[in-house]
């Protein structure tokens, strides 16, 4: 019986690992879009975003060699160029633009590259953070910026709050290049949850400015 050509043959072991092409049967590698012997498209392979757009996993991206690499290969599976392929090709060039497109929007963006980092580390960092509990100066940091936001009377109090939170933001992603080079996961996950919070609060500070704008 043929296999289906959307299951993937190699579990994933953190490295490229041969698997055959469902077409010609060649061997391809799991992060192969397309097979070095035939070039027939290939199902996904089970790899992370960071091997996939063929980049190292770290904190500290290139953010223009991330979209050099991101345009470069979602040219090569846009549907044009599928137009009058198999229905079989059609649906893997859409898988596989669909996991492109997944995992550029994940390391594009420095609090879910964090978050995915994090998971890959073995922790995983909950929607509300993963150190509510444990960390209880977070938490009070938190309730003192909304409580001063709520207080906030004028744009310029708004434009205060703003400002410190971006400051914070930036902190806190200079120590999550720190904790990530270092292994630090303890840490890395304490500083995601911070991220997390404080991006929480900039769109609350933008809805706050938003209304005073409209009350004016």
């Amino acid at each position: 019986m043929q296999a289906d050509p959307t299951e993937t043959l190699t579990p994933f072991t953190g490295h490229a690992c041969p698997q055959e092409c469902w077409s010609c049967k060649g061997p391809v590698a799991l992060e192969d879009l397309f097979c070095p012997t035939c070039s027939t498209i290939q199902p996904l392979g089970q790899v992370d975003h960071f091997k996939r757009l063929d980049l190292e996993a770290t904190f500290d991206l290139d953010v223009n060699d991330l979209d050099r690499r991101y345009f470069e290969l979602q040219g090569k599976l846009h549907p044009d160029r599928f137009a009058t392929k198999t229905s079989q090709e059609r649906t893997l060039s859409m898988q596989q633009a669909t996991s492109l497109n997944d995992a550029y929007e994940t390391l594009k963006d420095s609090l879910k590259r964090a978050d995915y980092l994090v998971h890959m580390m073995g922790q995983n960092v909950l929607p509300e953070g993963c150190q509510l509990i444990s960390a209880p100066d977070l938490l009070e940091e938190a309730m003192e910026l909304r409580e001063a936001l709520a207080m906030a009377e004028t744009a310029d109090d708004i434009d205060a709050i703003a400002a410190r939170a971006a400051g914070d933001i930036d902190d806190c992603e200079i120590g999550l290049s720190k904790a990530f080079a270092g292994e630090d996961i303890e840490g890395a996950c304490a500083l995601t949850t911070r991220l997390k919070y404080l991006r929480k609060l900039t769109d609350e500070v933008r809805q706050q400015r938003a209304k005073m704008t409209a009350m004016s």
